[in-house]
């Protein structure tokens, strides 16, 4: 009998570590046309002041509604789909966001528009803790791996929007926003391939949960961890992903207007830098995933944010000729650590997949878009350089990820 079940049992365990390359894939892909109908709103900003005769104060307050709602609502909607997980909530979720995007391609005033943008929001903050439970289930054990795939495509998703603007939003104007519409459509048809799957997945996760609860104790190390420890960590990782979305948007949202004041550069040619930066960054965040199965989610956290910091010290001090290269580095190193966040608070809260997905991709992210607008706010007050300066130490911060629990001593 032992000889019978061992090699079925072997392979079974096999099997159980194998990450679902296709059901990742389609859920990246999913995520990048998700960000891309949000990455539409910023690039239709110069369009929308034209045709709907907007202030600057109004715009800001777009980028804002967009941010909170899709933000602020992910750990909300998490924490609803940890108790009762809905695989259709994916499919409605973009529903919502294709009305946004008609909504925006015919509103005719700012109020419309404003509606508009609150649908796209609220369709993003629906998607993305469900689409990293899908990730979550189809990882195997290889869930950094899995979770840089997933954001990988969401980061390509919003690097696009330059593009847009140039090639769709320009000749077209606001009808051209219609086009988000085929991104929300070929989504659905993913998402309604994948609900099969997923459904049998949930069943089966549900049936090893159960098991696991009146099985065996302590079999993790979080579960040996006392309560208020596990709030103490979650806690000091939001903290962390904060500060490195302050530094982010500092970077990608005033960096440029730092080039062109400071070394005057034209509009076009501070795009670079800032290109880079992201495109380095799409880099990071894959290989910090791969990074992470191998050294530890902690250890990749902490070289993230505070490995980035030296580089991000020198930058304001550096001759143009150096801020390409230097800045291309920093962006693979920041940003090596987002999907990573993500796995270590799921390795946190791994009954929670949902909230712990909603906190560190939602809510710290939505706290980084309030920091955008407390830059750009200082920057009117104290000039560009100072608050580039001020934006050099943030990454120090990631110093306190040392005081994170290890995720690494059970294999110790």
């Amino acid at each position: 009998m032992a000889a019978a079940t061992g090699p079925r049992s072997t392979a079974s365990s096999s099997d159980a570590t194998k990450a679902v390359l296709p059901v990742l894939f389609a859920i990246s892909l999913v995520h990048m046309l998700n960000d891309s109908m949000q990455a539409v709103v910023p690039a239709l900003y110069p369009v929308l002041e034209e045709s709907l005769n907007l202030s600057l104060a109004q715009v800001g307050w777009i980028g804002f509604m967009l941010n909170m709602t899709s933000s602020v609502m992910q750990p909300v909607v998490g924490a609803y789909s940890d108790r009762r997980s809905l695989p259709s909530m994916l499919p409605i979720g973009m529903g919502l966001s294709m009305i946004g995007m008609i909504g925006i391609a015919f509103a005719p005033q700012f109020w419309y528009l404003l509606l508009a943008v609150v649908f796209i929001g609220l369709g993003s903050a629906i998607f993305h803790p469900e689409g990293s439970r899908v990730v979550y289930l189809a990882a195997g054990g290889k869930r950094g791996f899995a979770q840089s795939v997933y954001q990988v495509g969401g980061n390509a998703g919003s690097s696009l929007a330059p593009l847009m603007t140039v090639f769709i939003f320009v000749p077209l104007g606001q009808f051209g926003a219609i086009w988000g519409t085929l991104f929300a459509g070929f989504a659905i048809a993913i998402l309604l391939g994948l609900l099969p799957w997923y459904k049998r997945k949930l069943a089966e996760w549900a049936t090893e949960r159960s098991q696991s609860a009146s099985g065996r104790a302590g079999t993790t190390i979080v579960e040996k961890m006392s309560h208020p420890r596990v709030k103490f960590a979650m806690g000091m990782l939001v903290f962390l992903v904060f500060a490195r979305s302050w530094y982010h948007a500092g970077i990608s949202s005033f960096y440029q207007f730092y080039l062109k004041e400071h070394f005057g550069l034209t509009t076009q040619q501070a795009q670079i830098p800032v290109f880079l930066f992201l495109a380095a960054g799409v880099l990071g965040t894959y290989f910090g995933g791969v990074l992470a199965d191998k050294f530890g989610l902690k250890n990749m956290i902490v070289f993230s944010i505070g490995g980035a910091a030296p580089i991000a010290l020198i930058l304001p001090h550096l001759t143009l000729f150096w801020v390409y290269p230097v800045i291309t580095l920093l962006g693979f190193v920041v940003l090596s650590g987002f999907s990573v966040s993500v796995v270590y608070a799921q390795f946190l809260m791994p009954s929670k997949v949902g909230m712990a997905s909603g906190l560190t991709t939602g809510l710290a992210f939505g706290m980084g878009a309030i920091g955008a607008v407390a830059l750009g706010k200082a920057a009117d007050v104290f000039g560009l350089s100072d608050v580039m300066l001020f934006c050099s130490f943030l990454p120090l911060v990631g110093l306190f990820a040392l005081m994170l629990p290890s995720d690494r001593s059970r294999a110790r």
